[in-house]
Parts: C-alpha cells; sequence; structure tokens
C-alpha cells in the first residue's frame, strides 16, 4: 500500500465528525503521491517545483504511476500547488474506485466517508492493518497529512519527526490548499445566505 491509500483508509477508520470532506481529501491524497514519487527517486522539489527523476513508482502501484505520469516534463516545471489542485480533482472518489475494485472497501449503510448515495467501509484485509499499524505508530509523513484533514487533532506547521525538507513543504502545501478551499467554502456560503435574503426581502 502507499501513502494515499494509507490515507484513504485512515480516514474513512477514523470515527471524524463530521467525515472528512471529499475536497480536503482529494488535495491530501494528491500530496501523498507526490511524497511517495519523492521517495521512489520520481521527482525531486527545486524551490516549490515539481522537477521529473527517474519515471517509476513505489510498489508498482497503479494509481501512483499514473500520478508519475502525469508530471509535466517541460520546464518551467509545475509548482506544488498547481500540482495538488490539478492531481488533486475528484481523487478522493478515484481511490474509493480502485479500493472498491481491489477487495479493499465494501458498501455498507453507515460507512465513514459517503460520495453521493454510496457508503463504504475498509474491509478488514492484511492492507488495512498494514494502514492502522502505521496510524499507531504515528509514521510522520500519514500523520501529518492526516492532521491537516482534521484527524488526530489540529495542524502543526511542524510536525513531530517530520524531518524531510521536502515531504514537510509538501505537507505544507497541502495545508495551505486545504485552508484555501475551505476558504472558498465560507465565501460562497455567505453569498448564498445573501441571495437568500435578497428574495426574502425584509
Amino acid at each position: 500500500m502507499t501513502t494515499a491509500k494509507d490515507l484513504f483508509i485512515i480516514a474513512m477508520d477514523s470515527g471524524q465528525e463530521p467525515a472528512v470532506g471529499q475536497g480536503d481529501l482529494s488535495l491530501a491524497l494528491a500530496g501523498a503521491e507526490l511524497i511517495d514519487l519523492l521517495g521512489a527517486g520520481s521527482v525531486t522539489l527545486e524551490g516549490d517545483r515539481v522537477v521529473p527523476g527517474e519515471p517509476s513508482a513505489p510498489d508498482d502501484d497503479r494509481l501512483v504511476g499514473e500520478a508519475g505520469a502525469r508530471i509535466v516534463r517541460q520546464t518551467p516545471y509545475e509548482r506544488v500547488e498547481d500540482w495538488l489542485w490539478r492531481r488533486g480533482k475528484d481523487l478522493a472518489a478515484t481511490y474509493q474506485t480502485a479500493l472498491e475494485a481491489d477487495g479493499e472497501l465494501t458498501q455498507k449503510a453507515g460507512g465513514r466517508l459517503s460520495f453521493g448515495a454510496r457508503r463504504m467501509e475498509p474491509v478488514d484485509t492484511p492492507s488495512r492493518h498494514a494502514a492502522i499499524d502505521r496510524w499507531e505508530r504515528r509514521e510522520p509523513v500519514l500523520t501529518a497529512l492526516a492532521s491537516v484533514v482534521g484527524i488526530g487533532g489540529g495542524f502543526s506547521e511542524i510536525e513531530p519527526g517530520l524531518d524531510d525538507e521536502a515531504a514537510t513543504s509538501v505537507v505544507a502545501a497541502v495545508h495551505d490548499a486545504v485552508m484555501e478551499l475551505e476558504a472558498v467554502r465560507q465565501r460562497r456560503t455567505i453569498e448564498n445566505a445573501a441571495f437568500a435574503n435578497l428574495w426574502r426581502g425584509p
């Protein structure tokens, strides 16, 4: 399993109330993929730019391999923030479909994440056990990404044990993107409320 798949499973297993938002999780999954690509040597960071390296993916994972294939290979290379928004579009739903196809998810009423009318929960598999073990060991990257989307406590600018500069930069970019998404949500809520009041009248 990759960091992204582990994060998805932890998000579904967390008991978080309210459940992690699909948009927030999608951005975090894109960050997790990028960190795994960094670990595999598929990319490096130069400042805030994602620089392509060897075309390989951790454990030959299909989704991370797909992510690696979508890295911009022309200069000027893509900024981390732009990668998160581009790759992160509907990524949580993509992971749900993939994990369901692999027998890692099952449909059940009352599941932790609900995309549309379908509710899903992790199947009790070795992959789920491995993700939970990684979480319980407080593995720094998984812990940091989970905290960005509100799992396991609030986000800290300096996560304990997260001493890799590139990974730290990616986690910080994910945090900024999630905050930007929340600002958009709040602005839309205010605008919708103002529009409703306008039609309601005095």
